[in-house]
């Protein structure tokens, strides 16, 4: 065809569709320029005249009614004609909301090659004319501008304050940019400043300043970026940290674009800056949680197999049960800490807890102040609890009606003390061997926790009495006296 090509940017996130665009519109002989995202189409809107915008409504990111809306903040864009499609059924506000955001007509899906082909047709004919007559007004202005040094002057300054104008300024979460690449001279929009945290009035951008906005560490990708483009680059794209003069430190992703004279040489650089500040925290605290997840996961296990390998049974259902029985005493404290996202359990929760499963009537008395344990801690003594509550249901003052259990617990300095009193059930002799209940208490208890456990085999019911710091420490050592070390002795009684 005898006319000049103009350029179609065709934006969609799916290739197949993209490539569907360009069959269609082969035939009207115009240059089809490709964009697989709104960013990148920004990108090409820098650096490239754009006669017919076809965009698709649903995209990741930045659909087709942000872009528009960025696009049209621009000046030199208000009047590209931009062409909705749509693969869902669109309603009249749909359509509205379209050509509030610069819309000039929509094409839905299935696309009728004819029709579309038509459409674009018609606005790349309506971009020709209107450049052949921007043509022509440029020639007059030239003979205008000979005779006229004032307003020559006039317009060499709006063509430089469009060019510096801002791409897009969304929540304060872009701003644009421009360097005179000669001059030295640099522009900022509204949201450049707010990014960077300073004011037009109060900071002069040159590159000094805006060097000493940069994090230390950041500093060489500037130097970087400065020497690609002396080596010919034209388009450059990196993040970076900022720090704010309130002390904030800000992550930032920045997209350059050079413009050289006839020579080649750069004459001009214009960017756009994006705070991507809230992905990076979301991406830390991601990270964070998957690291904590994976360390709970661990020591979950590792208390699981230490409460298998320890347990013994004479038989394969008593190992079975005691087995699952310290397992769902884990598992209920973890649900506990999840419930408070692990930043601690009421002791006081975790004994009716561990009371639930007894239908015990008034035969325990619990008698004690809100206390606050640290998530370790938490699962040490929900663990020692459920073998207390354990044996004693087997063979102690909860093995009878006539049993009972008295529970109290202080603290004083940071220093909780429980006790465990069990009266009116079976006559309690000494144990002669140390199962796991007794290893698991001096273990946790004593060494992990920094604490004491001792306990009194009265023959009329056993006394025990945990002492455990609420804030960590070691090298506890237990008394003498009538309570016996925990570590010499097996939760078990034998009736008489």
């Amino acid at each position: 065809m005898d006319h000049e090509k103009v350029n179609i940017l065709l934006v969609d996130d799916q290739p197949a569709k993209l490539l569907a665009y360009e069959v269609i519109l082969k035939d009207l002989g115009e240059n089809l320029v490709i964009a697989s995202s709104g960013r990148e189409a920004l990108e090409v809107l820098l650096k490239t005249e754009i006669a017919v915008i076809l965009v698709d409504v649903c995209m990741p990111e930045l659909d087709g009614f942000e872009l528009a809306a960025m696009i049209r903040e621009h000046p030199r864009f208000q009047k590209t004609a931009m062409i909705f499609i749509s693969a869902i059924q669109v309603s009249d506000i749909d359509r509205l909301r379209g050509y509030e955001m610069g819309a000039v007509d929509y094409v839905p899906v299935p696309v009728v090659p004819e029709v579309l082909r038509a459409k674009i047709k018609v606005f790349a004919e309506l971009y020709r004319k209107t450049r052949e007559l921007e043509r022509l007004n440029r020639e007059l202005e030239d003979r205008v501008r000979a005779r006229t040094a004032e307003l020559e002057n006039s317009t060499a300054k709006l063509r430089e304050s469009e060019q510096r104008r801002s791409m897009a300024i969304a929540a304060g979460k872009m701003g644009s940019w421009d360097w005179d690449w000669i001059s030295g001279d640099w522009m900022w929009d509204e949201g450049q400043y707010r990014i960077f945290g300073v004011s037009p009035e109060s900071f002069e951008v040159n590159p000094a300043n805006v060097q000493a906005l940069l994090h230390p560490d950041d500093v060489d990708q500037l130097r970087k970026a400065i020497a690609e483009f002396n080596r010919g680059t034209r388009a450059y794209e990196t993040e970076f940290r900022i720090m704010r003069p309130d002390g904030e430190v800000r992550w930032c992703v920045g997209t350059a674009a050079a413009t050289v004279d006839d020579s080649g040489r750069v004459v001009r650089v214009s960017g756009v800056t994006v705070d991507i500040t809230e992905r990076k925290r979301a991406e830390e605290r991601q990270n964070l949680l998957a690291r904590e997840v994976d360390h709970r996961a661990k020591n979950a296990l590792a208390l699981a197999q230490s409460i298998v390998r320890l347990t013994r049974a004479d038989e394969v259902k008593a190992y079975v049960n005691a087995v699952e029985g310290r397992i769902n005493a884990l598992a209920r404290v973890h649900t506990i800490l999840s419930l408070s996202s692990w930043q601690g359990a009421e002791l006081s929760r975790l004994i009716d807890e561990e009371l639930a499963p007894y239908s015990l009537g008034g035969q325990i008395v619990l008698a004690g102040p809100e206390v606050q344990l640290l998530p370790t801690t938490a699962q040490t003594l929900a663990l020692a609890l459920h073998e207390l509550f354990t044996n004693s249901a087997k063979y102690g003052a909860l093995s009878t009606r006539s049993g009972r259990l008295t529970i109290g617990w202080q603290v004083e300095e940071q220093l909780l003390t429980l006790s465990w009193e069990e009266s009116g059930g079976p006559l309690v002799m000494p144990p002669k061997s140390r199962g796991f209940g007794t290893r698991s208490l001096l273990a946790s208890v004593e060494s992990q926790l920094g604490g004491q456990a001792r306990f009194d085999w009265r023959a009329e019911g056993l006394l025990c009495r945990l002492e455990v710091p609420l804030t960590r420490k070691t090298g506890a050592t237990a008394p003498s006296g009538k309570f016996e070390d925990a570590g010499s002795a097996e939760l078990q009684r034998a009736s008489g």
